[in-house]
């Protein structure tokens, strides 16, 4: 059973991103909340309270039955109700049509119970807050709130007077009043709250998605920039070079030679230039790394904690640990359900070792065939290091990875 559960939570859970769980989670507080007010509001004081009659027997097992029925059709209308009010989709013509039917005739049960006296006051007037949260709950989320207060307003004072006129009980006016105008607040509050709480939470998930694309397509800017200052010139220079040695060669003269040497030689430069940028593009500075692992997750709501001091370090191996941290940084991001995640970076027995651990089951375990960790192993092999990467004790996950360091350099660095 417990298996059958993780599994279930992987799939529907796990999978999904943090907007998406605090939508299904308030989804699903709405289905139970209609129908825990139904339990206690209707079913637990209805039967106390019914007269010993036939008629009374009959409208109390019809009220329950249409109390029902509105939980079924309030649970299934409020994706829609949701996903009209988010604008995702339209509101199908006719949505609240049922439940308004539906409504009715429980109210108009309520006030026979009332009129024929074949229930308890007290138990009209649960009842009463029983079958109006499956109808508000919908109705609040699809129109506009003035319309909502203003239907409110007018269906106490109707149902007040229909439930007086039917017991004849001026305390049981109040009441009435009272609990309908409760009912409609809570009702209010519950649905268009949490909607507009869900609105504003997948405006900022958006704003980060065009927040990371704008900065992906800032970097391709800064990269072509830095190709265009390396290659504009030199480009321009072999034009013009090239042109030269053409009409000298057209001539005869023995000068065009030396011209398409000297086009040669600008190519292997441009060439070499080039590969500098790229080299320099791919290399992972290990300390912007780092600090940029702590703010993304720290943006992210991971609580993170970076120990670690990489200067002395040289540069090939802080570029492949500084890849390290940026696929560790990645799993956690993209594979975890993280609340916490710890960064060390330590030098011991001539050997640099870097430690990633969260809290969350994150990435690929050891031999996993993750395309990434096998990226990093592969560029921690040149520097002849490892790399090990599983789940340990307590939920947790963790990322090692171990380069070894030439004597001098770790007498420095330690």
């Amino acid at each position: 059973m417990t298996g059958r559960i993780r599994r279930w939570q992987q799939r529907h859970w796990g999978a999904r991103g943090k907007a998406e769980r605090v939508e299904l989670f308030s989804v699903v507080s709405w289905y139970c909340t209609v129908w825990f007010i139904l339990c206690c509001w209707l079913l637990l004081p209805l039967p106390g309270g019914l007269a010993h009659r036939p008629v009374a027997l009959v409208l109390g097992g019809l009220l329950v039955l249409v109390g029902v029925l509105q939980c079924a059709f309030s649970n299934r209308l409020t994706r829609t109700a949701l996903d009209h009010y988010l604008g995702r989709a339209a509101l199908p013509a006719g949505t609240h049509r049922t439940p308004a039917v539906l409504l009715g005739l429980a109210l108009a049960l309520i006030v026979a119970l009332a009129g024929l006296d074949a229930a308890t006051p007290t138990a009209v007037r649960f009842a009463i807050g029983g079958c109006l949260l499956p109808f508000a709950l919908l109705y609040g989320i699809t129109v506009p709130v003035r319309v909502f207060l203003r239907g409110s307003a007018v269906l106490t004072v109707l149902l007040t007077g229909a439930v007086g006129l039917a017991d004849h009980d001026s305390v049981g006016l109040v009441a009435t009043a009272v609990i309908t105008a409760f009912q409609a607040v809570f009702a209010l509050l519950a649905g268009r709250c949490g909607a507009w709480t869900l609105a504003v939470l997948w405006e900022a998930e958006r704003a980060r998605e065009v927040e990371a694309r704008l900065a992906v397509a800032e970097e391709r800017l800064r990269f072509g920039r830095d190709l265009h200052d390396v290659l504009g010139r030199n480009l321009s220079v072999i034009s013009l070079k090239s042109e030269l040695a053409v009409q000298l060669a057209r001539r005869g003269r023995p000068e065009a030679v030396e011209q398409m040497i000297e086009v040669q030689r600008i190519a292997q430069d441009s060439q070499r230039e080039v590969r500098a940028v790229v080299r320099g593009y791919r290399k992972a500075d290990l300390g912007v790394e780092l600090a940029g692992a702590k703010g993304v997750l720290t943006a992210a709501g991971i609580d993170c904690e970076v120990r670690a001091e990489p200067a002395g370090l040289p540069g090939d191996v802080q570029s492949a640990l500084g890849w390290v941290v940026r696929e560790a940084t990645t799993n956690v991001l993209r594979h975890g359900d993280a609340g916490r995640c710890t960064l060390c970076l330590g030098v011991s027995e001539g050997r640099v070792v870097l430690t990633v651990e969260n809290d969350g089951l994150a990435g690929a375990p050891d031999g996993g065939g993750g395309s990434g960790l096998a990226g990093l192993r592969e560029r921690l092999a040149v520097l002849g290091g490892t790399l090990e990467a599983g789940a340990v004790d307590g939920g947790r996950f963790r990322v090692v990875a171990e380069v070894p360091l030439d004597k001098k350099v770790s007498e420095v660095t330690s």
